[in-house]
Protein backbone atom coordinates (compact mmCIF):
# COMPACT_ATOMS: atom_id res chain seq x y z
CA UNK A 1 0.00 0.00 0.00
CA UNK A 2 1.11 3.66 -1.09
CA UNK A 3 1.09 6.66 1.39
CA UNK A 4 1.96 9.05 -0.17
CA UNK A 5 0.04 12.47 0.16
CA UNK A 6 0.74 15.45 -2.45
CA UNK A 7 -0.45 18.84 -1.40
CA UNK A 8 -2.04 20.49 -4.86
CA UNK A 9 -3.01 24.02 -3.33
CA UNK A 10 -3.18 25.71 -0.29
CA UNK A 11 -5.79 29.11 -0.01
CA UNK A 12 -6.79 31.23 2.89
CA UNK A 13 -10.51 31.43 3.28
CA UNK A 14 -11.65 34.18 4.62
CA UNK A 15 -15.36 35.04 5.82
CA UNK A 16 -17.86 35.72 2.99
CA UNK A 17 -19.39 38.86 4.61
CA UNK A 18 -18.43 41.20 6.80
CA UNK A 19 -17.87 40.31 10.29
CA UNK A 20 -16.89 42.02 13.85
CA UNK A 21 -13.23 43.40 13.81
CA UNK A 22 -12.48 43.47 17.58
CA UNK A 23 -10.20 41.64 20.36
CA UNK A 24 -12.32 38.26 22.11
CA UNK A 25 -11.02 37.65 25.65
CA UNK A 26 -10.57 33.62 26.13
CA UNK A 27 -11.85 32.50 29.28
CA UNK A 28 -9.61 31.04 31.64
CA UNK A 29 -10.32 27.42 31.25
CA UNK A 30 -9.47 27.95 27.63
CA UNK A 31 -6.38 29.68 28.29
CA UNK A 32 -4.76 26.54 29.75
CA UNK A 33 -1.55 25.30 28.70
CA UNK A 34 -2.51 21.82 28.19
CA UNK A 35 -5.81 22.97 26.01
CA UNK A 36 -3.06 24.78 23.26
CA UNK A 37 -2.80 21.91 20.72
CA UNK A 38 -4.78 21.13 17.62
CA UNK A 39 -8.22 18.81 17.74
CA UNK A 40 -7.82 16.90 14.76
CA UNK A 41 -10.26 14.91 13.29
CA UNK A 42 -10.21 12.36 10.16
CA UNK A 43 -13.40 11.37 8.19
CA UNK A 44 -13.14 9.36 5.16
CA UNK A 45 -16.03 9.70 2.67
CA UNK A 46 -16.92 6.71 0.20
CA UNK A 47 -16.81 7.72 -3.58
CA UNK A 48 -19.97 9.00 -4.93
CA UNK A 49 -19.91 9.90 -8.56
CA UNK A 50 -19.71 13.47 -7.91
CA UNK A 51 -17.34 15.89 -9.80
CA UNK A 52 -14.52 16.87 -7.67
CA UNK A 53 -14.35 20.11 -8.78
CA UNK A 54 -18.15 20.39 -7.80
CA UNK A 55 -17.42 19.25 -4.28
CA UNK A 56 -14.34 21.46 -3.64
CA UNK A 57 -16.24 24.63 -4.90
CA UNK A 58 -19.18 23.69 -2.82
CA UNK A 59 -17.09 23.12 0.41
CA UNK A 60 -14.74 26.55 0.50
CA UNK A 61 -18.03 28.14 -0.19
CA UNK A 62 -19.54 26.19 2.53
CA UNK A 63 -16.40 27.10 4.72
CA UNK A 64 -16.50 30.37 4.18
CA UNK A 65 -19.94 31.27 5.30
CA UNK A 66 -19.82 28.70 8.28
CA UNK A 67 -16.80 31.79 9.28
CA UNK A 68 -19.56 34.61 9.61
CA UNK A 69 -21.25 33.05 12.39
CA UNK A 70 -18.26 31.75 13.76
CA UNK A 71 -15.88 34.71 13.01
CA UNK A 72 -13.26 33.95 15.86
CA UNK A 73 -11.92 30.66 14.11
CA UNK A 74 -10.92 33.19 10.67
CA UNK A 75 -9.21 35.08 13.88
CA UNK A 76 -5.69 34.42 15.35
CA UNK A 77 -4.87 33.85 19.15
CA UNK A 78 -2.30 35.44 21.05
CA UNK A 79 -1.50 36.21 24.93
CA UNK A 80 -3.48 38.98 26.55
CA UNK A 81 -1.18 41.98 27.37
CA UNK A 82 -1.60 41.65 30.90
CA UNK A 83 -0.61 38.01 30.82
CA UNK A 84 -3.55 37.21 32.28
CA UNK A 85 -5.08 34.63 29.69
CA UNK A 86 -5.58 34.65 25.56
CA UNK A 87 -7.38 36.29 23.64
CA UNK A 88 -8.58 36.20 19.82
CA UNK A 89 -8.02 39.19 17.45
CA UNK A 90 -10.64 38.88 14.95
CA UNK A 91 -10.13 40.66 11.67
CA UNK A 92 -11.45 38.17 9.57
CA UNK A 93 -7.84 36.91 8.69
CA UNK A 94 -9.25 33.39 7.43
CA UNK A 95 -8.83 29.73 8.07
CA UNK A 96 -6.31 27.79 5.54
CA UNK A 97 -8.15 25.07 3.00
CA UNK A 98 -5.55 22.40 1.20
CA UNK A 99 -6.67 20.13 -1.45
CA UNK A 100 -4.19 17.08 -1.85
CA UNK A 101 -4.05 13.80 -3.31
CA UNK A 102 -3.04 10.41 -1.48
CA UNK A 103 -2.29 6.93 -2.47
CA UNK A 104 -4.42 5.72 0.50
CA UNK A 105 -8.04 3.93 -0.36
CA UNK A 106 -10.57 4.50 1.69
CA UNK A 107 -10.49 0.17 3.16
CA UNK A 108 -7.13 1.52 4.77
CA UNK A 109 -8.71 3.04 7.31
CA UNK A 110 -10.42 0.34 8.31
CA UNK A 111 -7.78 -0.84 10.40
CA UNK A 112 -5.15 1.02 12.69
CA UNK A 113 -2.63 3.21 11.16
CA UNK A 114 1.14 1.03 11.22
CA UNK A 115 2.67 4.39 12.86
CA UNK A 116 1.60 7.10 14.78
CA UNK A 117 1.93 9.79 12.04
CA UNK A 118 1.26 7.30 9.11
CA UNK A 119 -2.11 9.76 8.19
CA UNK A 120 -0.63 12.97 9.45
CA UNK A 121 -0.13 14.69 5.76
CA UNK A 122 -3.65 14.00 5.76
CA UNK A 123 -3.82 17.60 7.58
CA UNK A 124 -0.37 18.73 6.43
CA UNK A 125 -0.69 21.76 8.45
CA UNK A 126 0.25 20.74 11.87
CA UNK A 127 -0.41 23.46 13.87
CA UNK A 128 2.31 23.05 16.61
CA UNK A 129 1.70 26.80 18.46
CA UNK A 130 -1.73 28.53 17.65
CA UNK A 131 0.14 31.80 19.33
CA UNK A 132 2.46 31.93 16.65
CA UNK A 133 0.30 33.74 14.52
CA UNK A 134 -0.97 30.36 12.80
CA UNK A 135 -4.82 29.85 12.04
CA UNK A 136 -6.96 28.51 14.29
CA UNK A 137 -8.70 26.28 11.58
CA UNK A 138 -7.36 23.97 8.92
CA UNK A 139 -9.48 21.77 6.65
CA UNK A 140 -8.03 19.55 3.83
CA UNK A 141 -9.66 17.85 1.45
CA UNK A 142 -7.37 14.81 0.06
CA UNK A 143 -8.60 12.63 -2.86
CA UNK A 144 -7.58 8.84 -2.34
CA UNK A 145 -7.02 6.54 -5.07
CA UNK A 146 -10.26 4.62 -5.44
CA UNK A 147 -12.09 7.45 -5.62
CA UNK A 148 -12.67 8.23 -2.15
CA UNK A 149 -12.02 11.56 -0.11
CA UNK A 150 -10.25 12.48 3.10
CA UNK A 151 -11.71 15.47 5.11
CA UNK A 152 -9.01 16.49 7.80
CA UNK A 153 -10.15 19.01 10.52
CA UNK A 154 -7.98 20.83 12.91
CA UNK A 155 -9.08 23.17 15.59
CA UNK A 156 -7.72 25.32 18.01
CA UNK A 157 -8.47 23.63 21.10
CA UNK A 158 -8.29 27.14 23.35
CA UNK A 159 -11.43 28.24 21.49
CA UNK A 160 -13.60 25.48 21.39
CA UNK A 161 -14.15 21.87 22.73
CA UNK A 162 -15.48 19.17 21.02
CA UNK A 163 -19.05 19.83 21.47
CA UNK A 164 -18.63 23.21 20.16
CA UNK A 165 -16.09 21.94 17.42
CA UNK A 166 -18.79 19.42 16.32
CA UNK A 167 -21.43 22.93 16.36
CA UNK A 168 -19.37 24.27 13.78
CA UNK A 169 -19.11 21.20 11.78
CA UNK A 170 -22.39 20.23 11.43
CA UNK A 171 -22.97 24.20 10.17
CA UNK A 172 -20.05 23.74 8.00
CA UNK A 173 -22.15 20.37 6.32
CA UNK A 174 -25.58 21.79 6.17
CA UNK A 175 -24.15 24.74 4.20
CA UNK A 176 -21.98 22.74 1.64
CA UNK A 177 -24.94 20.36 1.42
CA UNK A 178 -27.08 23.88 0.62
CA UNK A 179 -24.56 25.14 -1.72
CA UNK A 180 -25.99 22.65 -4.09
CA UNK A 181 -29.37 23.33 -3.88
CA UNK A 182 -28.29 27.03 -6.34
CA UNK A 183 -30.84 28.79 -3.80
CA UNK A 184 -31.14 32.48 -4.09
CA UNK A 185 -31.76 33.87 -1.23
CA UNK A 186 -29.72 37.00 0.42
CA UNK A 187 -27.03 35.27 2.42
CA UNK A 188 -28.58 36.90 5.19
CA UNK A 189 -31.61 34.74 4.97
CA UNK A 190 -29.60 31.81 3.32
CA UNK A 191 -27.48 31.76 6.97
CA UNK A 192 -31.13 31.88 8.92
CA UNK A 193 -32.43 29.17 6.97
CA UNK A 194 -29.32 26.92 7.58
CA UNK A 195 -29.43 27.79 11.12
CA UNK A 196 -32.72 26.17 11.61
CA UNK A 197 -32.21 23.22 13.73
CA UNK A 198 -28.75 24.23 15.00
CA UNK A 199 -28.05 26.25 17.71
CA UNK A 200 -26.96 29.83 17.33
CA UNK A 201 -22.86 30.50 18.37
CA UNK A 202 -22.64 31.94 21.88
CA UNK A 203 -18.89 33.44 22.51
CA UNK A 204 -19.94 35.16 26.12
CA UNK A 205 -16.71 33.12 27.47
CA UNK A 206 -17.06 35.96 30.78
CA UNK A 207 -19.01 33.27 32.15
CA UNK A 208 -16.33 30.98 33.21
CA UNK A 209 -14.54 33.62 34.93
CA UNK A 210 -13.15 33.15 38.00
CA UNK A 211 -15.30 35.01 40.60
CA UNK A 212 -15.43 35.83 44.05
CA UNK A 213 -16.63 32.27 44.93
CA UNK A 214 -14.83 31.52 48.49
CA UNK A 215 -13.71 27.87 49.20
CA UNK A 216 -11.23 26.43 51.26
CA UNK A 217 -8.04 25.20 48.90
CA UNK A 218 -8.79 21.96 47.49
CA UNK A 219 -5.85 20.24 45.60
CA UNK A 220 -7.38 18.56 42.64
CA UNK A 221 -5.75 14.92 41.69
CA UNK A 222 -5.51 15.46 37.90
CA UNK A 223 -2.80 18.68 38.90
CA UNK A 224 -0.97 16.63 41.49
CA UNK A 225 2.43 15.89 41.10
CA UNK A 226 3.22 11.70 41.98
CA UNK A 227 6.53 9.64 42.05
CA UNK A 228 7.86 8.58 38.74
CA UNK A 229 8.50 4.91 39.66
CA UNK A 230 9.07 3.38 36.01
CA UNK A 231 10.89 6.16 33.90
CA UNK A 232 6.90 6.53 32.79
CA UNK A 233 7.25 9.11 29.74
CA UNK A 234 10.17 7.15 28.09
CA UNK A 235 7.72 4.75 27.03
CA UNK A 236 5.45 6.65 25.70
CA UNK A 237 8.01 8.36 23.27
CA UNK A 238 6.53 8.44 19.50
CA UNK A 239 8.89 6.19 17.87
CA UNK A 240 8.17 3.49 20.80
CA UNK A 241 4.38 3.14 20.18
CA UNK A 242 1.98 0.83 17.74
CA UNK A 243 -1.33 2.17 17.04
CA UNK A 244 -4.61 -0.35 17.74
CA UNK A 245 -8.28 -0.27 16.90
CA UNK A 246 -10.37 -2.24 18.89
CA UNK A 247 -14.35 -2.30 18.09
CA UNK A 248 -16.51 -3.29 20.90
CA UNK A 249 -19.72 -4.16 19.30
CA UNK A 250 -23.30 -3.82 20.92
CA UNK A 251 -22.76 -7.70 22.40
CA UNK A 252 -19.32 -7.31 23.64
CA UNK A 253 -20.54 -4.18 25.58
CA UNK A 254 -23.28 -5.70 27.17
CA UNK A 255 -21.05 -9.19 28.51
CA UNK A 256 -18.48 -6.57 29.52
CA UNK A 257 -21.16 -4.91 31.81
CA UNK A 258 -22.39 -8.68 32.71
CA UNK A 259 -19.34 -9.51 34.05
CA UNK A 260 -19.18 -6.75 36.55
CA UNK A 261 -22.94 -8.16 37.50
CA UNK A 262 -21.23 -11.45 38.13
CA UNK A 263 -18.43 -10.19 40.46
CA UNK A 264 -19.60 -7.06 42.31
CA UNK A 265 -22.83 -5.84 43.81
CA UNK A 266 -23.44 -3.09 41.73
CA UNK A 267 -26.43 -3.10 39.38
CA UNK A 268 -26.35 -3.39 35.84
CA UNK A 269 -28.43 0.28 35.79
CA UNK A 270 -26.05 1.85 38.09
CA UNK A 271 -22.87 2.59 35.41
CA UNK A 272 -22.56 3.96 32.04
CA UNK A 273 -21.43 1.67 28.54
CA UNK A 274 -18.80 4.80 29.49
CA UNK A 275 -17.58 3.78 32.60
CA UNK A 276 -17.01 0.39 32.01
CA UNK A 277 -15.60 0.42 28.86
CA UNK A 278 -13.31 3.12 30.43
CA UNK A 279 -12.37 1.18 33.46
CA UNK A 280 -11.33 -1.86 30.87
CA UNK A 281 -9.19 -0.13 28.75
CA UNK A 282 -7.50 1.45 31.64
CA UNK A 283 -7.19 -1.70 33.15
CA UNK A 284 -5.78 -3.68 29.97
CA UNK A 285 -3.16 -1.08 29.38
CA UNK A 286 -1.97 -1.29 32.86
CA UNK A 287 -1.62 -5.04 32.82
CA UNK A 288 -0.16 -4.79 29.62
CA UNK A 289 2.38 -2.09 30.98
CA UNK A 290 3.32 -4.33 34.03
CA UNK A 291 4.07 -1.18 35.66
CA UNK A 292 5.63 -1.72 39.42
CA UNK A 293 2.92 -2.29 41.80
CA UNK A 294 3.70 0.90 43.96
CA UNK A 295 3.36 3.27 40.96
CA UNK A 296 0.15 5.58 41.24
CA UNK A 297 -2.12 5.41 37.76
CA UNK A 298 -4.39 8.38 37.16
CA UNK A 299 -7.05 8.04 33.89
CA UNK A 300 -8.15 11.83 32.92
CA UNK A 301 -11.17 12.50 30.86
CA UNK A 302 -12.80 15.30 29.86
CA UNK A 303 -16.43 15.82 31.62
CA UNK A 304 -18.77 18.75 29.80
CA UNK A 305 -19.99 20.96 32.48
CA UNK A 306 -22.50 22.77 30.14
CA UNK A 307 -25.48 21.20 32.28
CA UNK A 308 -23.27 21.13 35.53
CA UNK A 309 -22.42 24.74 36.34
CA UNK A 310 -25.33 26.87 37.88
CA UNK A 311 -26.98 28.55 35.86
CA UNK A 312 -26.48 26.32 33.20
CA UNK A 313 -24.60 27.28 30.20
CA UNK A 314 -26.41 28.73 27.48
CA UNK A 315 -27.31 26.62 24.31
CA UNK A 316 -24.27 26.95 21.34
CA UNK A 317 -21.84 28.25 24.00
CA UNK A 318 -18.75 26.58 21.90
CA UNK A 319 -16.35 27.53 23.90
CA UNK A 320 -14.29 25.38 26.54
CA UNK A 321 -17.10 24.00 28.31
CA UNK A 322 -15.12 21.25 30.13
CA UNK A 323 -13.10 20.24 33.35
CA UNK A 324 -11.29 16.81 33.69
CA UNK A 325 -12.19 13.90 35.43
CA UNK A 326 -9.69 12.02 37.36
CA UNK A 327 -9.90 8.76 38.50
CA UNK A 328 -6.49 7.30 40.62
CA UNK A 329 -4.66 3.82 42.45
CA UNK A 330 -2.00 2.54 42.60
CA UNK A 331 -1.09 -0.32 39.71
CA UNK A 332 -1.60 -2.98 42.07
CA UNK A 333 -5.23 -1.95 43.14
CA UNK A 334 -5.92 -0.78 39.79
CA UNK A 335 -4.96 -4.79 37.88
CA UNK A 336 -6.25 -7.03 41.25
CA UNK A 337 -9.12 -5.38 42.26
CA UNK A 338 -11.21 -6.38 39.32
CA UNK A 339 -13.49 -4.29 37.13
CA UNK A 340 -15.91 -3.33 39.38
CA UNK A 341 -13.17 -1.08 41.11
CA UNK A 342 -11.99 0.70 38.22
CA UNK A 343 -15.55 1.48 36.84
CA UNK A 344 -16.57 2.81 40.37
CA UNK A 345 -13.49 4.94 40.42
CA UNK A 346 -14.70 6.40 37.12
CA UNK A 347 -18.26 6.82 38.54
CA UNK A 348 -16.73 8.30 41.60
CA UNK A 349 -14.84 11.33 39.37
CA UNK A 350 -17.89 12.13 37.33
CA UNK A 351 -19.87 12.58 40.13
CA UNK A 352 -17.90 14.93 42.29
CA UNK A 353 -17.87 17.67 39.39
CA UNK A 354 -20.70 19.95 40.21
CA UNK A 355 -21.03 23.94 40.23
CA UNK A 356 -18.75 24.17 43.38
CA UNK A 357 -16.00 21.82 41.78
CA UNK A 358 -16.09 23.61 38.79
CA UNK A 359 -15.44 27.14 40.27
CA UNK A 360 -12.60 25.65 42.18
CA UNK A 361 -11.10 24.54 39.13
CA UNK A 362 -11.43 28.10 37.43
CA UNK A 363 -10.59 30.41 40.14
CA UNK A 364 -7.34 27.43 40.57
CA UNK A 365 -6.11 27.70 36.71
CA UNK A 366 -6.67 31.55 37.25
CA UNK A 367 -3.92 32.32 39.92
CA UNK A 368 -1.51 29.56 39.19
CA UNK A 369 -1.43 29.76 35.59
CA UNK A 370 1.40 28.09 33.96
CA UNK A 371 1.97 25.87 37.15
CA UNK A 372 -1.56 24.35 36.46
CA UNK A 373 -0.97 21.33 34.72
CA UNK A 374 -1.86 17.63 34.41
CA UNK A 375 1.40 16.11 35.56
CA UNK A 376 1.73 13.46 32.71
CA UNK A 377 3.06 11.10 34.92
CA UNK A 378 1.22 7.59 35.40
CA UNK A 379 -1.52 8.99 33.04
CA UNK A 380 -3.78 7.63 30.19
CA UNK A 381 -5.86 10.16 28.81
CA UNK A 382 -9.31 9.52 27.29
CA UNK A 383 -11.50 11.17 25.43
CA UNK A 384 -14.99 10.27 23.70
CA UNK A 385 -15.76 11.54 20.33
CA UNK A 386 -18.28 8.42 19.94
CA UNK A 387 -21.32 10.47 21.43
CA UNK A 388 -20.33 14.17 19.58
CA UNK A 389 -22.47 13.08 16.03
CA UNK A 390 -19.24 13.18 13.76
CA UNK A 391 -20.50 9.57 11.79
CA UNK A 392 -23.61 12.14 11.13
CA UNK A 393 -21.33 14.85 9.48
CA UNK A 394 -22.79 14.96 5.60
CA UNK A 395 -21.05 17.60 3.46
CA UNK A 396 -23.63 16.72 0.38
CA UNK A 397 -21.41 13.45 -0.03
CA UNK A 398 -22.79 10.90 2.12
CA UNK A 399 -22.16 9.68 5.56
CA UNK A 400 -18.34 9.20 6.57
CA UNK A 401 -17.42 5.51 6.54
CA UNK A 402 -14.53 6.38 8.62
CA UNK A 403 -14.27 8.34 11.63
CA UNK A 404 -10.78 9.07 14.14
CA UNK A 405 -7.95 11.05 14.90
CA UNK A 406 -5.20 11.95 12.19
CA UNK A 407 -2.31 10.45 14.50
CA UNK A 408 -2.97 7.50 16.75
CA UNK A 409 -0.91 8.09 19.58
CA UNK A 410 -1.02 7.57 23.65
CA UNK A 411 -4.03 9.60 23.77
CA UNK A 412 -6.67 7.09 23.48
CA UNK A 413 -9.85 8.35 21.82
CA UNK A 414 -13.16 6.73 21.96
CA UNK A 415 -15.21 6.51 18.28
CA UNK A 416 -18.36 5.85 16.49
CA UNK A 417 -18.81 2.80 13.99
CA UNK A 418 -20.11 3.22 10.80
CA UNK A 419 -23.61 1.77 10.76
CA UNK A 420 -23.25 0.39 14.42
CA UNK A 421 -24.61 3.27 16.57
CA UNK A 422 -24.23 1.19 19.59
CA UNK A 423 -20.68 0.45 19.03
CA UNK A 424 -17.56 1.86 20.08
CA UNK A 425 -13.63 1.89 18.35
CA UNK A 426 -10.98 2.38 20.69
CA UNK A 427 -7.96 3.68 18.96
CA UNK A 428 -4.72 4.12 21.30
CA UNK A 429 -0.92 3.80 20.81
CA UNK A 430 0.63 1.32 23.09
CA UNK A 431 4.06 1.18 23.49
CA UNK A 432 5.39 -1.30 20.57
CA UNK A 433 7.03 -3.70 23.20
CA UNK A 434 3.49 -4.38 25.17
CA UNK A 435 0.75 -4.60 22.49
CA UNK A 436 0.65 -7.98 21.76
CA UNK A 437 -0.73 -8.41 25.61
CA UNK A 438 -2.51 -5.45 25.42
CA UNK A 439 -4.80 -6.54 22.26
CA UNK A 440 -5.02 -10.02 24.11
CA UNK A 441 -6.21 -8.50 27.38
CA UNK A 442 -8.76 -5.63 25.77
CA UNK A 443 -10.43 -8.42 23.70
CA UNK A 444 -10.62 -10.44 26.62
CA UNK A 445 -13.78 -10.06 29.00
CA UNK A 446 -12.85 -12.99 31.37
CA UNK A 447 -9.70 -10.67 33.22
CA UNK A 448 -12.74 -8.57 34.47
CA UNK A 449 -13.71 -11.19 37.63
Amino acid sequence: MGSCVQVKAATLVTPSDPTHTHVLKLSAIDSQLFLRFTIEYLLIYEFNGMEKQDIINRVKAALGRALVPYYPLAGRVRVRPDGSCLEVVCRGQGAVFVEATADFTATDFERAPRYVTEWRRLLALEVVDVLKGAPPLVVQLTWLSDGAVALGVGFSHCICDGVGSLEFLNLFAKMATGVRSGTTASFKQETTSFMTGLPKPVWQRQLLDPTSFKHDAVEHPEFKLVTDRCKFMTRFEPDRLTPTSVTFHEWRLTELKNSITQTSQLRLSSFTTFEVLSAHIWRSWAMALNFPPSQTLKLLFSIDIRNRVKPCLPTGYYGNAIVLGCAQTTAKDLTEKGLAYATELIKEAKNRVDDKYVKEVVNSVSLNGASCVPDPVGVLILSQWSKLGLERVDFGIGRPVHVGPVCTDRYCILLPVHDHNRSVKVMLGVPSVAVDKYLDLISAVQLNA
